[in-house]
């Protein structure tokens, strides 16, 4: 049953029951309690829609809990803290303009940009889910329309920028080639060659972005969420973008950076920062340079707080040789070990176990490469 069941009536009664009464693992006994007032087939719509309100919060904040989803829907959809970085951003170069959502799943992004004051218009191939998205505008008390129709065959003559957000999953398994995307790449980059916004995986590569499109990589919270491609009136002219919400940090140079021995404090640059290959953006602000050329770890005399990046301590480096580092964590009393890597092939899970922490201290433990030699160092990590 679609969601259409559960706007009005005995099943938007129901809906809020089940809302009300639903507790995460006790699906099950809020059925069969239900089952007693209500439908069968209606039951098991409402708490599955419970459910997936539940799980929403994490992307959707306080909305979720009027909204409507499907599993795939709310599997796919933005996070509404980059779906409005988008919005605000189109709205800030084309006020008012009239957008076009291609796929617009269950209409996350349509919010996003209608509440940016943009006029929205989704497209939707599946009925379904279509009647998903127009449930949630309305819902949210938000202007805009959805239509059931093709992403690849519809007009876009009558709008001033496109959004798309090819899918990337077959057979219920995610695809990292842009190749393998769909609407296929061949479509995404025509779209590309009029004012347009697509949103991307992070993973994809630099020289698969068309001349004369911006690519942003765009993390939240520490966690890079997307690669978002800008092109027509939406391009600034720069090749790439690191943004950081909710900061709203962005940093879209690389200067050039000296490599050398590692100081008082090392530097992780955020993903987004290091997908975008600006690592050296984060050497050049905190006045530091690169531990090794190749590898995405700064390191400086000073404790600068940036945006760009986290900080940590060095307290000694250390041999990287199990045997000594599980001598340091013993004679440490190192009980919470965070492990951070690159450059070096290790699983820091299993390196953890191997090292079998036990104890009232914490340390992180930076395992990288520079040149051809692994060197660990023990670190604190520093709140900026």
């Amino acid at each position: 049953m679609t969601v259409t069941g559960l706007l009005d009536g005995p099943g938007a009664e129901l809906l809020a029951d089940a809302c009300a009464d639903y507790r995460p693992g006790q699906e099950l006994r809020l059925v069969e309690k239900l089952r007693r007032r209500y439908d069968a087939t209606l039951v098991t719509a409402a708490v599955t829609q419970a459910s997936l309100r539940h799980r929403a919060v994490a992307k959707f904040g306080p909305d979720a809990v009027r909204m409507y989803f499907t599993p795939d829907g709310l599997e796919q959809a933005t996070r509404s803290t980059v779906g409005a970085h988008r919005a605000r951003r189109i709205a800030a170069t084309l006020a008012g303009c009239s957008v076009v959502d291609l796929g617009c799943g269950i209409g996350g992004d349509l919010i996003s940009a209608a509440r940016a004051g943009l006029r929205v218009t989704g497209v939707e191939r599946d009925p379904a889910t279509a009647a998903t998205a127009r449930a949630n505008l309305a819902a949210l008390d938000l202007p805009g329309e959805v239509l059931v129709g093709d992403a690849e065959s519809f007009d876009l003559t009558p709008y001033d920028v496109v959004f798309a957000d090819p899918a990337r999953r077959a057979d219920g398994r995610r695809v990292f080639d842009h190749n393998a995307y769909s609407p296929p790449w061949t479509f995404v980059t025509g779209l590309l060659s009029r004012t347009a916004c697509v949103k991307v995986a992070p993973g994809i590569p630099h020289d698969a972005v068309p001349d004369g499109v911006e690519a942003e990589w765009i993390s939240d919270a520490g966690e890079v969420k997307e690669a978002a491609l800008w092109s027509g009136r939406l391009y600034t002219g720069t090749p790439r973008r690191a943004t950081l919400l909710p900061s709203g940090a962005s940093v879209s140079e690389a200067p050039e950076a000296e490599s050398g021995p590692v100081a008082r404090y090392i530097y992780e640059p955020d993903g987004a920062v290091v997908r975008a290959g600006l690592v050296t953006a984060v050497a050049a602000a905190v006045d530091g340079w690169l531990l090794d050329p190749r590898i995405a770890y700064v390191t400086g005399p000073y404790l600068v707080p940036t945006p760009l990046a986290s900080a940590y301590k060095v307290v000694e480096e250390l041999p990287y040789k199990e045997k000594a580092l599980r001598s340091w964590v013993r004679t440490q009393g190192i009980g919470t070990l965070e492990i951070k890597k690159r450059g070096v092939d290790v699983d820091p899970a299993q390196l953890r176990k191997k090292l079998a922490p036990r104890g009232p201290a914490a340390a992180t433990l930076i395992v990288t490469r520079i040149g051809r030699d692994a060197v660990a160092y023990s670190c604190r990590r520093v709140a900026l």
